[in-house]
C-alpha cells in the first residue's frame, strides 16, 4: 500500500542534476514538509507545482529523514479534495521528458514491472559503447573488492585505500540492498567532488551510476575492464533493511558478495561491521550480521580485516571470532587511523546509524583498516596490479 497526497512546492532547498530537496505545503499540515525528488525520474519542478507525494516511509515513522518523495507533478491544482487527484496523479513530465525517453540509447529495465520501472542502457547492452568490451570479460584476474554491508562504510574505507596510495583507482559498485537511487548518497557525491573514485556503478535494481549494469557479475567486470579500477568497493546504498531476525536483512548480501568476487577470480576482502556503541547485544563488537554472512552464506575463504584497537578491546574481538568458521576468513589486522584523519581533513562526513566518528570509532575504522590493507598488500605485491 502507498500513501499519498498532494503536495505544493514553496522552496527548493537543494538542486543537484539528479535530486532536489524541497519544501512542500501539504493539506491539513501546520508547516511545509520536506520532499526528495529525482529529475531524470519525475521530470523539472519548480516553486509553485502541485506535486503527487508518497508519504509512506514518513507516515510509518521509518528511517527515511523525515522526507516524502515526490512521484509526479500534477497537470492541475487540487479543487475541494485532493483525493480525485491523488487517484488520478500521474507523471507529467511533459515533452522535455518524452524526448529524452526516444533519444536515450538502451532498452534494459530497472525497478522492472512496477509503476516507478526505468529505461538505462546497461553497461553490457548492444546499445552500450562497452558492449564488447564486457562480451569478452570473463575474469577478475585477481582485483581484489572489499565488501561491506551498510553505506556508511565506504568514506572511511576510500579514504583507508587513498591514505597509503592516493594514486589507486578506486571504483563504487552500489548494490539493491538498500536505497535504489545513487543520487541519495551525500557520500558518494563528496567522494566525486574531490576525485576519489574513478567511477561507479549501479547493479540489480540500483540506478543513477555512471554506468549501469544488470547485476554484480557484470557490474563487478565492469568496473574492471570499462573503469579500469585498480580496487572496487562493494556496499549497498543509504539504508540496511533489518528485522530483528537472524535471516532478515539485507545485510547477509556480504556473504553473496564474497562468493562473486571469488567466483570472477577476484580477492575478496570483507569490512565486518564492528561496534562498541550500539546498545543491541547482537550488533556490539562483531555485528551477527557479519557473522551470520560469513559462517553460512560465504562459501569462500576472505581476507577479514580488524583494526588494532586497545589491549582489552582487541581481547574482546578474538573472544568473538571463535564464533566464525576458520575456514571462511583470513584474519588480517590493520590500523585506519590514517584514513581517519584523511577523511576528517577533506571534511567528508563520518556519520553511521546517527552515531559520529567520535561516538563508535571502531565502526569506521575497520572500514578504514580494510582500505589500508588492500592498498598495502597491493603496494607490497601480495596482489598483482
Amino acid at each position: 500500500m502507498i500513501n499519498r497526497t498532494l503536495g505544493q512546492v514553496v522552496a527548493i532547498l537543494v538542486a543537484y542534476p539528479d535530486l532536489l530537496k524541497l519544501l512542500v505545503t501539504i493539506e491539513g499540515e501546520p508547516e511545509p514538509q520536506k520532499a526528495y525528488a529525482f529529475p531524470k525520474e519525475c521530470g523539472p519542478l519548480q516553486v509553485g507545482d502541485w506535486v503527487l507525494l508518497n508519504t509512506t516511509a514518513v507516515d510509518l515513522g521509518l528511517g527515511s529523514g523525515g522526507y516524502h518523495f515526490v512521484i509526479g507533478s500534477c497537470p492541475l491544482a487540487p479543487a475541494q479534495s485532493t483525493a480525485e487527484h491523488c487517484a488520478a496523479g500521474i507523471n507529467v513530465a511533459g515533452d522535455i521528458v518524452k524526448e529524452q525517453k526516444k533519444a536515450a540509447p538502451g532498452h534494459i529495465m530497472k525497478l522492472r514491472y512496477t509503476p516507478y520501472q526505468l529505461k538505462v542502457c546497461a553497461v553490457e547492452e548492444e546499445d552500450s559503447p562497452a558492449h564488447q568490451q564486457l562480451k569478452k570479460a570473463d575474469r577478475l584476474q585477481g582485483l581484489p573488492v572489499i565488501a561491506g554491508s551498510l553505506h556508511s562504510m565506504l568514506v572511511p574505507c576510500v579514504c583507508g585505500i587513498k591514505a597509503v596510495r592516493e594514486e589507486l583507482r578506486v571504483a563504487y559498485v552500489m548494490t539493491d540492498g538498500g536505497a535504489l537511487p545513487l543520487a541519495m548518497s551525500e557520500a558518494v557525491r563528496s567522494l566525486r567532488q574531490m576525485g576519489l573514485l574513478c567511477g561507479t556503478i549501479t547493479v540489480g535494481h540500483a540506478y543513477g551510476g555512471d554506468l549501469e549494469a544488470v547485476n554484480l557479475y557484470s557490474g563487478l567486470l565492469a568496473a574492471q575492464v570499462v573503469l579500469q579500477a585498480d580496487v572496487v568497493v562493494v556496499l549497498m546504498g543509504p539504508g540496511v533493511v533489518g528485522t530483528n531476525t537472524k535471516w532478515g536483512t539485507t545485510a547477509l548480501e556480504l556473504g553473496q558478495i564474497i562468493n562473486a568476487v571469488h567466483a570472477l577470480g577476484g580477492i575478496p576482502y570483507t569490512i565486518p561491521r564492528l561496534s562498541l556503541a550500539d546498545g543491541r547485544k547482537r550488533h556490539h563488537g562483531i555485528s551477527h550480521h557479519t557473522i551470520t554472512a560469513l559462517n553460512e552464506v560465504s562459501l569462500v575463504v576472505t581476507r577479514l580485516v580488524l583494526p588494532t584497537l586497545d589491549g582489552p578491546t582487541k581481547a574482546y574481538f578474538q573472544k568473538q571470532l571463535q564464533k566464525l568458521n576458520p575456514a571462511k576468513y583470513r584474519l588480517v589486522w590493520g590500523q585506519g587511523q590514517a584514513g581517519i584523519r584523511l577523511a576528517q581533513e577533506l571534511t567528508l562526513p563520518l556519520a553511521s546509524m546517527g552515531r559520529s566518528y567520535a561516538e563508535d570509532p571502531a565502526f569506521f575504522l575497520a572500514a578504514s583498516a580494510a582500505g589500508e590493507v588492500t592498498a598495502r598488500e597491493l603496494t607490497s605485491g601480495e596482489i598483482p596490479v
